[in-house]
């Protein structure tokens, strides 16, 4: 039976397993993800984690929220911090308890923000790392930023995210720029003179992914590219192929190599963060 607004949040706790934390702070980390996304990292049956995501929300702790498709049906299922998931958040971090008010509105912001779909492309390019990590001893997803905590650290860029991969005992750094087509390719290019500002500071020289919707759009890029001065590195790959896999094309490479392949230099350690451990690794 859903739990009132004003419920103790104590009367939740009993409710509460240790992968439901996990999933409440993958929210509050990065707003939203779909039941898809949220199966692939947590879940091994589908069915199981609808019931357990219906279970959640009934207890106040989700919201979800879903748009019709053009062409008939609907999109998938979009899950978000509910009031009492924004309550325990702010308790486990010891920030300020939202209204009720607050916790609504902020789902109603998430809903229409016309960057949606960008968000979830974004958390799709992780979510997709995280699930490969799942079905390969091997591998490790050791750090995923959002937007917001990329450019608190860095300051001097503004990615979409950034995160830590290791695959056959290599990490590598990464900053990625998830395409949606929307903007002109030639912006896209000149957000590599904030990268190479950070790399002048002394930061670290990660490759910047462009992540891109067509095979087309791919070749124009590296058109554009080509000829260009830069100290970024710089790989591309769409979103039709696994990010983990040997899908990513240096500019000026001929053939293409698997995340962990491309070169990487950590530079400087960045500041702590309290959503990760001592080692600044956020572990699924």
């Amino acid at each position: 039976m859903p739990l009132s607004q004003t419920s103790s949040l104590l009367a939740i706790y009993p409710h509460i397993t240790s992968r439901d934390r996990l999933l409440l702070q993958l929210l509050d980390d990065h707003r939203v993800l779909t039941t898809g996304q949220i199966h692939r990292m947590l879940f091994s049956a589908r069915r199981t984690c609808q019931l357990r995501l219906a279970e959640l929300a009934a207890l106040g702790l989700l919201e979800r929220f879903r748009f019709s498709r053009g062409g008939g049906g609907s999109q998938p299922w979009h899950w978000t911090l509910g009031h009492h998931g924004h309550r325990f958040q702010a308790a486990a971090h010891q920030r300020p308890e939202p209204t009720a008010r607050a916790s609504n509105q902020t789902v109603q912001r998430l809903s229409a923000n016309p960057h949606l779909a960008h968000l979830v492309l974004t958390n799709e390019f992780f979510v997709r790392l995280a699930g490969y990590a799942r079905r390969h001893d091997d591998a490790r997803l050791d750090r995923w930023w959002s937007e917001q905590v990329t450019t608190k650290q860095y300051r001097t860029i503004t990615a979409d995210g950034h995160g830590l991969w290791t695959a056959n005992g290599v990490t590598v750094g990464f900053f990625l720029e998830a395409d949606t087509g929307s903007e002109p390719l030639g912006r896209l290019v000149a957000k590599l003179d904030r990268y190479a500002k950070l790399i002048r500071r002394g930061g670290p020289r990660y490759p910047v992914l462009f992540w891109l919707g067509s095979q087309q759009r791919e070749e124009h890029l590296h058109r554009l590219l080509h000829g260009q001065h830069t100290t970024v590195g710089v790989a591309t790959a769409i979103h039709a192929s696994e990010p983990a896999d040997a899908v990513w094309l240096a500019r000026g490479a001929t053939g293409r190599v698997p995340l962990a392949g491309l070169p990487s230099d950590h530079g400087q350690p960045v500041a702590d963060n309290p959503n990760y451990d001592d080692h600044g690794v956020f572990v699924l």
